[in-house]
């Protein structure tokens, strides 16, 4: 699934790379990893990068902590933001004007004139690239809304004298190797329902919430009056579906879906930094 507007994004967003200085990399707080596109270091050909994890009100201070210092280790300082919120976009808003200080900095010493420096914001779909936009411009000139796709084309705007904004569409690897990968973006609503089967993607998530340590069966059980300890995924669904849903296993899987972002079995992170 990859839809024709992000194939003609992509195309148009490499070009553009090749004149921005900065690039604002934003990736879902929930699954850091899944959200980093495999590409992007090859096509930012060594710029600099801010990294930013947003929806950090998702996750809880020890997820923060942790990818913190994951991150740290690799050399990449990351900047948390919650873009409904407007919480950290100052210090976004401070990390690329220092950027853009060095840069014409490195101008003057060669004997150029300053010039606005130019910063793309890129991610996946649905990851709040919009609001953090907004919340830049202080104003806003995006639609944002709970679902992928919404920004379909390329557009350039001014932050203030001196710094430039491109925002782009959400952009998704061409194929995905790791399928696993790809059903943490659908448990996370950051590819659109017509890519996966959610029945499918719920039992997944079933074991998942099982597997961590911060959400256990006790959340499922509690939140649905169903034990949830001694079976599958797709078992749980079922029985789900049963007691609440007169049988329909997708109605069930959609709830639980649903249930899991927006907090209902608590705020955590669905991946841990990889091990070192």
């Amino acid at each position: 699934w990859y839809p024709g507007h992000i194939a003609k994004a992509e195309r148009d967003l490499k070009e553009q790379l090749l004149l921005v200085d900065v690039v604002v990399e934003l990736r879902d707080a929930r699954i850091p990893s899944a959200t980093g596109h495999p590409d992007l270091e090859k096509w930012i050909r060594g710029k600099k990068r801010i990294l930013v994890l947003n929806r950090e009100d998702m996750i809880s201070t020890a997820d923060r902590n942790a990818w913190a210092s994951y991150f740290a280790s690799k050399d990449m300082p990351v900047i948390f933001t919650n873009g409904q919120q407007g919480k950290g976009i100052m210090k976004l808003t401070r990390q690329a004007g220092s950027v853009a200080s060095t840069i014409n900095s490195k101008r003057r010493d060669k004997g150029l004139l300053p010039r606005s420096v130019r910063v793309a914001v890129v991610g996946f779909p649905n990851i709040g690239k919009s609001s953090i936009i907004n919340r830049l411009l202080k104003r806003k000139i995006c639609e944002a809304a709970p679902r992928p796709g919404v920004t379909r084309q390329l557009r350039w705007s001014t932050i203030h004298d001196g710094l430039d904004l491109l925002d782009s569409p959400g952009i998704l690897p061409m194929k995905f190797d790791d399928q696993a990968a790809a059903v943490k973006l659908a448990i996370c609503n950051d590819i659109g329902q017509e890519s996966y089967e959610v029945s499918g993607v719920a039992a997944v998530l079933v074991e998942r919430l099982k597997r961590l340590p911060a959400a256990g069966a006790k959340v499922l059980t509690s939140r649905y009056r169903v034990d949830a300890e001694d079976c599958s995924g797709e078992y749980y669904l079922e029985l789900v579906a049963q007691k609440l849903f007169q049988g329909d296993v997708n109605q069930a899987a959609t709830r639980l879906l649903l249930d899991f972002r927006r907090g209902k079995f608590g705020w955590f992170a669905l991946e841990s930094p990889p091990s070192s």
